[in-house]
């Protein structure tokens, strides 16, 4: 390599390790904005003061980021649309997937586990989440990682799951979100012994809860959005667990784009299809209180907010706890967090 060509070699091929405080200052300023809004039934209001924070932070964070997964389009989503550049223009080159609020209505409802998640990988490390909005879907942690078959039953991935964890069916709680489409697969959790844990939205922090130890959830089954679906194997190459996935088309039109454009809809994307990195960052920050963080509290002249940050590479996972003083907030952010 020629002296020329060294000087103009980014200084980072990877995200750097410090890029987890960074992005964990991005989704503690999204949370701080949404919960605001909790509990005063507007989603909409909500996931804008939301977007809008996020959005003033993460272009000061050290990468030059491309949104794979945002909030839509350019012309229908004018902040941290698909195809936006984001941060600072120094660092690595990266795909970055945002979902301010995973799960709008909790927030707007005042409900359990709404949180503000980030997640960072290299370029063109992410699925192209495009072609089919909804996937079915199978997420655990490592216990049963090996085990489980999206393709089987609902009865014997929970016994795949019971025994890799060394327990009985009976003490296995599948997360399942609350939808007419998953009547018959509730029945049939329901009569494998399992528990099941019903949840209206957020299936982000769901599958997070799936793999994560303490939160009393052991498998994620269902079908949900496919966005959400790569956010989460994101997280899960970094607790160590599993994410499987097939595209599940909602009508005839769709499925015939997604076989035109060549997806097999047959085939089962796993956790590396979903992000090829082994370089992963991930941030998550409460917005409401959950069995993963606790919500945003706001108190004379500061807040507090808990996040989860974690790193594939590492595999480190860190909660993090953290006090703002609010006129400091303001002051730099450009966010009304008061």
């Amino acid at each position: 390599m020629t002296a020329e060509q060294q000087a103009h070699e980014p200084a980072s091929q990877a995200p750097d390790r410090n890029l987890a405080l960074e992005l964990a200052r991005v989704t503690e300023a999204a949370a701080m904005a949404a919960a605001r809004w909790v509990g005063r039934g507007d989603k909409n209001g909500a996931d804008g003061a939301a977007v809008h924070a996020m959005r003033m932070l993460i272009n000061s964070v050290s990468m030059r980021g491309v949104v794979v997964i945002g909030e839509g389009e350019k012309d229908h989503a004018p902040m941290l649309f698909n195809g936006e550049e984001v941060g600072d223009g120094s660092g690595a080159a990266c795909d970055v997937a945002v979902d301010p609020i995973d799960g709008t209505r909790l927030c707007a409802n005042g409900m359990p586990n709404a949180v503000s998640v980030l997640a960072v990988a290299g370029r063109g490390s992410m699925y192209d989440p495009s072609a089919v909005f909804y996937m079915s879907k199978l997420a655990t942690g490592p216990d049963a990682a090996g085990m489980v078959d999206l393709d089987a039953p609902p009865a014997a991935n929970v016994l795949a799951v019971a025994k890799g964890k060394g327990c009985s069916p009976q003490d296995v709680t599948v997360v399942i979100l609350d939808r007419p489409r998953h009547a018959e697969l509730i029945s049939e959790v329901r009569a494998s012994g399992a528990r099941i844990h019903l949840i209206t939205d957020g299936d982000v922090a769901g599958a997070i809860m799936a793999a994560r130890e303490g939160t009393g959830i052991d498998l994620m089954l269902g079908i949900g959005g496919t966005p959400e679906g790569i956010i989460a194997a994101c997280a899960l190459k970094c607790l160590g667990g599993i994410i499987l996935g097939k595209l599940a088309p909602r009508d005839e039109a769709e499925r015939r784009r997604a076989l035109d454009a060549g997806h097999d809809l047959d085939r089962v994307l796993t956790t590396d299809d979903l992000v090829t990195s082994d370089d992963v960052f991930f941030a998550a920050t409460g917005i409401t209180d959950g069995e993963l963080v606790d919500g945003v509290r706001y108190l004379h002249g500061h807040a507090t907010t808990h996040s989860l940050v974690m790193r594939s590479r590492s595999g480190t996972i860190r909660s993090i706890k953290s006090e703002h003083q609010l006129w400091k907030l303001r002051a730099y952010a450009s966010v009304k967090f008061d």
